[in-house]
């Protein structure tokens, strides 16, 4: 077993304020997705604040930019649930809550188990994605590294029409 986690960061601007009649859907079904994240297998945390999910958290110039943030125990755990859950549904839909992003919005790596990042530590990786591509500090569902203990000669993995371009 590995001595590390994936941590991952996804953000997005939203199409209005959160309690705007745009948002509604998206707000509806938070609750639901959460808890299936919850209680996925490989899932171990995620950022919220005591309204139990992330909305409220703002951290970026834009105001509107919503994050996302959590821990699993590997990279398969993550994509189980983002492609094969209820999820997906609401992924397909993305483009009704969201605006189009030029740029990555989702970072994934590796931390030490038991480590829970900061939205300060998710934002340096997104930046570190954006500015260097995928490398083994900052990577995609798409291009995948393994953990830092991983075997000798074990290679990045490379992940076709299943993960949307992140």
């Amino acid at each position: 077993m590995s001595a590390y986690e994936l941590a991952q960061l996804n953000i997005g601007t939203i199409r209005g304020p959160i309690d705007s009649p745009v948002m509604a859907d998206f707000v509806a079904n938070l609750a639901r997705i959460n808890a299936l994240a919850d209680a996925s297998p490989g899932f171990l945390w995620r950022l919220q604040t005591e309204a139990g999910d992330a909305t409220a958290i703002r951290p970026f110039e834009n105001e509107n930019v919503a994050i996302n943030m959590s821990v699993w125990r590997d990279t398969e755990s993550l994509r189980r649930f983002v492609y094969r859950t209820a999820h997906a549904d609401i992924l397909r839909r993305r483009a009704e809550w969201f605006e189009k992003m030029s740029e990555a919005f989702v970072v994934l790596w590796w931390v030490p188990r038991g480590h829970r990042p900061t939205v300060a530590e998710a934002i340096e990786r997104l930046g570190a994605l954006r500015s260097k591509g995928a490398t083994a500090q900052a990577f995609t569902l798409r291009q995948t590294f393994p953990p830092p203990d991983a075997p000798a000669g074990e290679q990045p993995g490379t992940f076709g029409d299943e993960c949307p371009a992140t």
